[in-house]
């Protein structure tokens, strides 16, 4: 006897059911893309018990007559492709043939169809497979598709759906996916009788995101957009303060369809690198048109994983996009205090007396920075050169001519620096600024006040100054007097070996010493305020972690995150009114500016109408 069997029609439909419908969300995407394919301009989705008891969708769209109604349940009957050369240039939703012919093998599904040009509905009703004859009903124009009792046959597979709440987190986020991707259509979602969500047809995408999210995600949103090469990119990309512990506001769609690539992702990571944090994740809505002989949708059931011809154009034109917005782009944090929600105010005030008083207080501010002069003594310098800092007892700094300081001047900082706040200076109109706590620089500005973190934003200008000079070779370096030794082991010896290119182009020269040790001869001038032994102890720490995986270019980023780290100036610090000036005239052209290259910010910015709200003035 035979043990090779043939399976019957209904068994193989309940096992495709495992690739395609995994939980309820999955009925309720594969029903949602049918009646966008149906061309519906308006969709309700009725859940109850978190989709395990029913998931019912509604649509107005093109309908079905009893012929068609009949096979739509039928494996792999479609009226979107015809032929394979059809998949070629898939422009609908669906294409399978399968999502409904799954669904009806492991539930209990109704439905109700009618064409517009039609007198009456026709219902047909499966129960786990079993169809019953088409009949004639009343409804009105559409389709609605009932889905009761998911899995209610396998047990195996029911026992493993979660909590009502659970999956209904699921169902709202496949609704959320479809809603963003089709601004265009009026859709509800409805739970247990009660309305979720209800997003108008033709709404604003940022309209939409702030109803289906949030109001603050949306608000803090910029826009980009690209047309090159075939393709359209529109994206609305969060600041990086806004940036997330895990990837879930990240929305990525290709033609209307969600989908997630790892291409786009590492595009994304990318152009972010250097703003927010290695361990988070930029809020971002990317909004890719491409032609469809230009991709693969065909790869996986659930047509979320897509094969692109050009993967690499892909990238690269993602990467550009969003990196140009990101560069050209003010990116300093914005303070929002918390309003206590007291007001003094009984009604607004007029718009002139609004301006006024916006003057009062910008008068007010600079006749602060510019007065108030706390008695100083003498200090010493830090100087800001082209090329690294170092300590010196002069009054140097970058750019054309020494700045003159009187004895006075000189006495009046090191009295300012020993009680925490230095040199509050006049600069030329809104150009005011100090130094608090040896730390951090605040600054006037037209529309409030700035406080910069001298570290982070010294760190960003280091940084970018150390990438520059890379790209034209390797770093100058200079020789040591004398040399400093150090022993390595074997793991060591093999980083240096294998890392000797990037050791080079940093202008670190090591050199054999004895048995296991290593000598340092020459050491980056960029770097000299740096201990070279920690430097390198440090450099072949990070070269041989087992649990870092970098390619070369990212690993040479982070070795220069680190050399940046080290040579910025330090927290505690005190700093001279010229070194102020130097590092604020910097701040205006270096790149990314707003973000040291770990991605905490370098400034954070204070509005005067945040400080009205604290005064009780609005």
């Amino acid at each position: 006897m035979s043990r090779i069997k043939i399976l019957d029609e209904n068994l193989i439909n309940m096992i495709a059911a495992g690739e395609v419908i995994e939980r309820p969300a999955s009925a309720v995407k594969e029903l949602l893309e049918n009646s966008i394919d149906a061309g519906a301009s308006r969709i309700v989705v009725r859940i109850e018990d978190g989709g395990r008891k029913c998931i019912s969708v509604t649509d107005d769209g093109a309908g079905m007559d009893a012929e068609d109604l009949a096979v739509a349940f039928r494996p792999h009957a479609t009226s979107k492709i015809a032929s394979s050369e059809d998949l070629l240039g898939i422009t609908t939703m669906g294409f399978r043939g399968e999502a409904l012919a799954s669904i009806a093998s492991v539930s209990q599904v109704r439905v109700v169809s009618r064409m517009r040009q039609t007198p009456a509905a026709h219902v047909i009703e499966i129960d786990c497979g079993v169809t019953s004859p088409v009949r004639p009903c009343s409804g009105d124009y559409g389709t609605t598709i009932e889905v009761r009792h998911l899995f209610c046959k396998l047990p195996a597979r029911r026992k493993f759906l979660r909590t009502a709440n659970t999956e209904m987190g699921h169902i709202i986020e496949c609704f959320t996916r479809i809603a963003l991707a089709h601004c265009g259509l009026d859709m509800a979602l409805i739970h247990n009788d009660r309305p979720l969500y209800h997003v108008l047809g033709n709404q604003n995408l940022k309209d939409r995101i702030a109803e289906l999210l949030s109001r603050p995600v949306a608000e803090d949103l910029m826009e980009a957009e690209s047309v090159e090469k075939g393709m359209r990119i529109f994206a609305l990309l969060g600041k990086p303060g806004g940036a997330r512990a895990t990837a879930k506001f990240q929305y990525v769609f290709l033609n209307g369809r969600f989908i997630r690539d790892k291409f786009i992702s590492h595009a994304v990571k990318e152009a972010y690198r250097g703003l927010i944090e290695p361990n988070k994740y930029p809020v971002i809505f990317l909004f890719l048109e491409l032609s469809p002989e230009a991709y693969d949708v065909n790869v996986h059931p659930t047509k979320i994983e897509v094969r692109f011809e050009n993967a690499n154009l892909v990238h690269s034109q993602v990467l550009a996009v969003l990196r140009e917005k990101l560069l050209s782009t003010n990116l300093d944090a914005t303070v929002r205090i918390r309003d206590s929600g007291v007001s003094l105010t009984t009604e607004p005030e007029s718009s002139f007396a609004e301006a006024a008083r916006r003057e009062r207080i910008t008068q007010a501010m600079a006749d602060f920075f510019k007065t108030n002069k706390p008695a100083t003594g003498a200090q010493q310098r830090f100087h800001f050169s082209a090329d690294r800092p170092r300590q010196t007892t002069t009054d140097e700094h970058r750019g054309p001519g020494p700045v003159a300081q009187t004895a006075g001047d000189r006495g009046q900082e090191a009295h300012a620096v020993s009680n925490g706040m230095a040199f509050p200076t006049e600069d030329g109109p809104g150009k005011a600024f100090l130094q608090l706590h040896n730390s951090y620089i605040v600054t006037q500005v037209d529309e409030g006040f700035v406080i910069v973190d001298q570290h982070a934003l010294h760190e960003r200008i280091m940084y970018e100054e150390l990438c520059r000079k890379i790209s034209e070779g390797s770093l100058a370096s200079q020789r040591l007097l004398i040399p400093e030794s150090f022993e390595v082991s074997d793991a060591e010896l093999d980083a240096i070996q294998s890392n000797s290119e990037l050791i080079g182009k940093l202008g670190i020269e090591l050199e054999p010493f004895g048995p296991k040790t290593m000598a340092i001869q020459a050491f980056p001038s960029m770097l000299e305020g740096v201990g070279p032994l920690t430097f390198v102890r440090d450099l072949l720490d990070m070269l041989t972690d087992k649990d870092v995986h970098l390619d070369a270019e990212r690993l040479l980023h982070e070795v220069l995150d680190m050399a940046a780290c080290k040579a910025a100036i330090k927290a505690g610090q005190p700093l001279s009114t010229a070194e102020m000036r130097q590092l604020l005239a910097d701040k205006e052209t270096v790149e990314r500016a707003s973000h040291c290259p770990h991605g905490r910010p370098t400034t954070i910015r204070f509005t005067l109408a945040e400080l009205e709200k604290q005064f009780k003035r609005t």
